[in-house]
């Protein structure tokens, strides 16, 4: 609504001024300080343009073509949709020969639990053979593949690399090039694509949550992304599938874009995206981070740490979190839903505050950190600096080399305008 108004006093202005040009009012001089002001304001509202985008699913015309007569399958999820119908509805609407479906952790409908295990099934609404790749079935084999010209892939990500909707792409991109089957990804916008930040992953501590050498937030639409993973050959033996990006239109870096499905059941709105970065951490400590609450990634507590001010108890939440981490007990922590998607945009970075914070106030500094925090950072420095006391800014700083290299890397990819 802030940028609502934002864009009605530009326009107000806009007209205020162009009428007194005319009017002769102002000088030559005057005349040229308007135009610069001008070019200015056009220049630095991204968000005016958010109208006029459009997702790879989008546009039909530029694929649709393109999987006609061919025999298809597609990796989708509740956020695969062209404006408010499923991508899945739509291509059976068009005759497309849509063979199979493939899903990801949550599921094909986003229902199911983080972590939760997935049977496959067939969709009840299309009669569709629903293929889970999640659990011990990450990657579809030849049997899944069989008799399948081209895999449609559309999930809606939020560029964070323990985000798994990127492994579950990698894997299908490796078993599409293993098979012989084309690749063709509906680009999205990614709402944590205006920066690079974060420990790059030490390929050593290789996961689902994190598989590829990139920062913790990468700065790169599921598009690009698929690009670099092809073009740098990370893709098993460096084989390389026949890929093609439909990109998303009048998208750029810059831009303030608001998901308009919450991506999976865990992060129900924006303030919770944009604090994924930064709170993402937390699942490889103790500390819990909303789960069983309605406001999940938004706020951070325990049971042991001092009283704040702000409590919460976490309870069963049926298609979000059905055994969330203190259930039923009180967890005293921070509210963070105070934060505007303004103070991301100024403070284009993870924070690292908040964990310093929780590490120093835990009374059992032995039971702080689990094993799987190394696997979210990707690296086993960052937990030594915390232990050690460095501070957010030192701790930031290590990370510049290493993130001046990977933007070397990440610039040969991208498909958009950048951000710098």
């Amino acid at each position: 609504m802030t940028f609502l108004f934002s864009t009605i006093a530009i326009v107000i202005v806009y007209a205020i001024l162009f009428t007194l040009v005319n009017n002769f009012l102002f000088s030559f001089s005057m005349r040229i300080v308007f135009v610069l002001i001008t070019a200015l304001i056009i220049g630095n509202t991204t968000f005016a343009q958010l109208d006029s985008l459009k997702v790879g699913a989008e546009q039909t015309d530029l694929y649709i073509p393109l999987i006609a007569h061919k025999k298809i399958a597609v990796v989708a999820n509740h956020s695969s949709t062209i404006e408010k119908v499923h991508l899945v509805d739509s291509l059976l609407n068009l005759k497309i020969k849509l063979r199979k479906i493939f899903c990801p952790e949550h599921g094909f409908r986003g229902e199911a639990d983080a972590g939760e295990i997935i049977k496959n099934q067939i969709d009840k609404k299309t009669g569709l053979e629903l293929v889970s790749l999640y659990g011990s079935h990450k990657k579809p084999t030849k049997k899944d593949l069989k008799g399948i010209d081209i895999v449609l892939f559309d999930m809606q990500d939020v560029g964070v690399r323990f985000y798994t909707y990127i492994s579950t792409m990698h894997y299908v991109m490796e078993a599409c090039a293993e098979q012989g089957v084309s690749v063709i990804i509906l680009d999205r916008p990614n709402p944590n694509g205006f920066y690079v930040d974060g420990p790059i992953l030490d390929t050593t501590y290789r996961s689902f949550v994190g598989m590829h050498p990139v920062p913790l937030v990468h700065g790169m639409t599921i598009g690009e992304y698929a690009q670099m993973v092809n073009g740098e050959k990370w893709l098993k033996h460096g084989i390389q599938c026949n890929l093609k990006v439909i990109p998303c239109k009048n998208y750029d870096h810059k831009l303030i874009y608001q998901l308009p499905i919450r991506p999976s059941p865990n992060l129900p709105n924006q303030t919770a995206v944009l604090l994924y970065p930064s709170l993402g951490f937390f699942e490889g400590t103790c500390i819990s981070v909303g789960r069983g609450t309605d406001y999940p990634f938004q706020i951070f507590g325990h049971p042991a740490l001092p009283k704040t001010g702000y409590s919460y108890i976490p309870v069963e939440k049926i298609g979000a979190s059905k055994n969330p981490p203190y259930k039923d007990e009180v967890c005293n922590g921070f509210d963070l839903r105070e934060y505007s998607q303004k103070y991301f945009h100024d403070n284009p970075n993870i924070n690292l505050e908040w964990m310093i914070f929780a590490y120093k106030m835990f009374p059992d500094k032995q039971s702080f950190f689990n094993r799987y925090f190394v696997n979210l950072s990707g690296t086993p420095e960052l937990k030594r600096q915390i232990e050690q006391g460095l501070d957010a800014e030192t701790i930031s700083k290590s990370w510049s080399k290493p993130l001046m290299e990977f933007k070397k890397i990440r610039k040969k990819y991208l498909l958009y305008p950048d951000f710098e």
